[in-house]
């Protein structure tokens, strides 16, 4: 598939099959995360991830969704803004680098047929007593992680003249 197409093709999935995720899949989307660029490469991002089977109820603390926790898996992209770099005017890029850990996990997802959720409008505080972080982590965005069982809905994107400011476009 063109990258292109895997762009195209990504969505919000908001229903998932049961099936289990296999091994080699799920260790080709986290090795993705781990291969994303980051400000001088530090990687001040950790992912965890949850099988859903049997806490249900306690990650619908984090997102109450039912189609949360339908997918096997859900992995939480965490910060941790001790390890990250930090601009000249005090510009710190960790949820930056975290954010493009996380693209990259998707799109790799959705290479390999399965679906995700970006999620970032969750309870914090569910998340860091569920999930057990220390302090200097910071749970930053969540995905479920599975086999899709839902159709995209049919989002609209703005023109690209709207988004690029260039004086020659």
């Amino acid at each position: 598939m063109e990258f292109h197409d895997i762009i195209k093709k990504r969505y919000s999935v908001r229903g998932y099959q049961s099936k289990e995720v296999e091994k080699e899949k799920l260790e080709k989307v986290l090795d993705a995360a781990r291969l994303a660029p980051t400000a001088v490469n530090k990687q001040p991002f950790q992912l965890i991830i949850i099988e859903t089977r049997g806490r249900e109820e306690e990650l619908k603390t984090i997102y109450p969704a039912e189609w949360f926790t339908e997918a096997p898996l859900v992995i939480c992209a965490c910060a941790v803004k001790s390890e990250s770099w930090t601009r000249r005017d005090g510009r710190n890029y960790v949820e930056v680098d975290t954010a493009i850990a996380m693209d990259h996990l998707i799109l790799q997802a959705t290479e390999l047929g399965l679906g995700t959720c970006w999620i970032a409008a969750f309870n914090v505080e569910a998340a860091r007593e569920v999930l057990k972080v220390p302090d200097d982590v910071e749970p930053l965005l969540f995905t479920p992680l599975g086999y899709p069982d839902a159709e995209p809905r049919g989002m609209g994107r703005k023109k690209l003249d709207e988004l690029v400011r260039d004086q020659h476009w």
